[in-house]
C-alpha cells in the first residue's frame, strides 16, 4: 500500500484518505491501485459496514496526476484507473464522500457512485475533460445527465465549467454543504457510524435495490467511454491539450 494513501478500520468503517498534499492529492497509479484493493476487501470484511474516501480539510483531489497521462496512459481495461472505476461501480457497502476544496476531474466523477455526498461549501467541483481533448469518463455522461439533468450535465461536461460545493449541492450532487472542512469530514462520519449501527443484510440489500438496472448500464457505458478515452488521448487534441497545460501556456488547435 502507498504511503500516498492513509487507511484507517475503526467503529465498523473503513476510511481511506487521500495524502499527497504536495501535488493537491492528484492521483497517482499506486493510489488509485490501493484505493481499489482496500475497498475490495471492505467487501469480504463482515466488521465493516460503511466505506468513507476523503482528502484533507482543504483538498479533495486535483485529478490525475497528469504526468501520467504525458508518461502512461492512465485508462484502459486492466488499468488501475480502470479498476479502481469498476471497483466503486460495483461496491455493495455504503461509499460516502467528504469533499473539500478542488474535486477534478475524476475527483468528482467518482462521486456518482457514491452513496452519500458531503461537501464544504467552497468546494470547487470540475470535469475538463473537453478542456484537455478528452471525453467524459466512469459512466459520468450517463450518470450525471440523470442526476441533475441535461441542460446542467452539459454545461458541467461541455464547457468544463466548476461549480461550488452549495451549488452542488442544490442540484443534488450532494447531500449537504458545510462551511468548514472539519464540518463536512464530521458529517461524513456520522453517516457512517449511522449505517454501521443498522442491519447490515438490509443495508445491502437496499443499496442493491437502489441501484438495480442503473449499476449494469454504468459499467457498460464506462466501457464505451474508456475506449473513446483512450483514443482521444493518443490523438493530437489531447497532445496539445496536456502539452499546453504543462507548458502554462493556451493551447492551439488545428482547424477540424
Amino acid at each position: 500500500m502507498t504511503d500516498q494513501l492513509l487507511i484507517d478500520h475503526s467503529d465498523a468503517v473503513l476510511t481511506i484518505t487521500m495524502n499527497r498534499p504536495e501535488k493537491k492529492n492528484a492521483l497517482s497509479r499506486e493510489m488509485y491501485a490501493g484505493m481499489a484493493e482496500a475497498i475490495r476487501a471492505a467487501q469480504d470484511d463482515s466488521s465493516l459496514r460503511a466505506v468513507i474516501i476523503q482528502g484533507s480539510e482543504e483538498c479533495f483531489t486535483s485529478g490525475n496526476d497528469i504526468s501520467d497521462f504525458v508518461n502512461v496512459a492512465p485508462g484502459g481495461k486492466g488499468s488501475p484507473v480502470y479498476d479502481f472505476l469498476k471497483t466503486i461501480c460495483n461496491a455493495d457497502k455504503p461509499l460516502i464522500a467528504a469533499v473539500n476544496g478542488p474535486a477534478v476531474g475524476i475527483g468528482t466523477t467518482m462521486l456518482l457512485h457514491c452513496d452519500m455526498v458531503y461537501v464544504a461549501d467552497d468546494a470547487m467541483l470540475t470535469m475538463p475533460f473537453v478542456n484537455l481533448g478528452l471525453c467524459p469518463e466512469a459512466a459520468s455522461s450517463f450518470l450525471l445527465p440523470r442526476l441533475i439533468g441535461h441542460l446542467r450535465a452539459a454545461e458541467m461536461l461541455l464547457l468544463g465549467q466548476a461549480i461550488t460545493g452549495q451549488r452542488a449541492a442544490d442540484m443534488g450532487l450532494a447531500n449537504y454543504a458545510f462551511g468548514t472542512g472539519a464540518d463536512v469530514m464530521d458529517a461524513a462520519r456520522t453517516a457512517a457510524l449511522r449505517i454501521a449501527e443498522l442491519p447490515p443484510g438490509s443495508v445491502r440489500l437496499t443499496k442493491q435495490l437502489i441501484k438495480q438496472g442503473v449499476r449494469e448500464t454504468a459499467c457498460e457505458i464506462m466501457d464505451k467511454e474508456g475506449e473513446h478515452f483512450a483514443s482521444l488521448l493518443q490523438g493530437p487534441e489531447a497532445r496539445e491539450a496536456l502539452s499546453a497545460f504543462l507548458e502554462k501556456r493556451k493551447p492551439t488547435y488545428p482547424v477540424a
